[in-house]
């Protein structure tokens, strides 16, 4: 199974999702395909997108709070999610790190509602430019599993994504080899913390129709979570199409 999950952002209007909703559904995928497509979208619409959701089609939000209940306006908790019958949630994105502070001890904290309230978390982890050119990629991904996940329940599936800051909505990617080397790195890592068996691991950092297939025909690649290139319908289905 291939993951092919997009994340919108905060982009996107009604208007916009109802032009996108008919050019999907115009796609057949081959009978027996083994893809999974996903949408991260805004909360707002959340309720609207539920009828996308289908035996090949998640619908999930882009956060959630670390609180059950109270007095946190503008805040969602899981159990509102799950009320609402998602499939799954984003948590610990990079632009949530960088741009409102969350840190290991927030995102090991979300991750623990979302399994608490049955949603599937995917968990985001990556390294920044500074780190990279450091040679410390595997040690802050070794840190990060290693917060994010501490005390979770181990027995609930998780889904990991690697974004690379520097590959996030820069047009760069990093190489093929690249990407295989350090999903392999964060499986094995996953085999410390969760104990061994299949993990899924995606790879996300300037995903688009023209690096898809090379990223995704990676056997160790269980697929991708789609940024910008997400927000097109054509160019989304390219990307899942590509698997094939």
């Amino acid at each position: 199974m291939k993951y092919i999950i997009g994340n919108w952002k905060m982009n996107m209007t009604a208007g916009e999702i109802v032009n996108f909703s008919k050019a999907l559904r115009k796609y057949k995928f081959p009978k027996h395909s083994d893809v999974m497509l996903g949408l991260a979208v805004p909360y707002v619409y959340l309720l609207g997108m539920s009828k996308m959701q289908s035996s090949m089609m998640m619908i999930g939000a882009q956060n959630v709070s670390n609180h059950d209940k109270g007095a946190y306006t503008g805040e969602i908790s899981a159990n509102m999610l799950a009320d609402v019958g998602l499939d799954f949630c984003l948590v610990g994105h990079s632009e949530r790190r960088a741009m409102f502070g969350e840190t290991d001890e927030i995102v090991n904290q979300k991750l623990e509602k979302l399994q608490e309230n049955e949603l599937l978390p995917i968990l985001c982890i990556g390294e920044t430019l500074e780190q990279y050119d450091k040679g410390q990629t595997k040690a802050v991904l070794s840190a990060q599993l290693s917060k994010d996940l501490e005390g979770i329940d181990k027995s609930k599936q998780i889904i990991v994504a690697y974004e690379p800051v520097w590959a996030i909505g820069t047009g760069k990617s990093a190489s093929a080899d690249l990407i295989k080397e350090t999903i392999t790195f964060i499986k094995q890592e996953l085999d410390k913390i969760l104990g061994k068996r299949e993990h899924i691991v995606l790879y996300g950092g300037s995903v688009n129709p023209a690096n898809s297939a090379e990223i995704l025909r990676n056997e160790i690649v269980d697929g991708a979570l789609v940024g910008g290139a997400s927000l097109d319908a054509d160019r989304f289905i390219q990307i899942a199409s590509s698997v094939f």
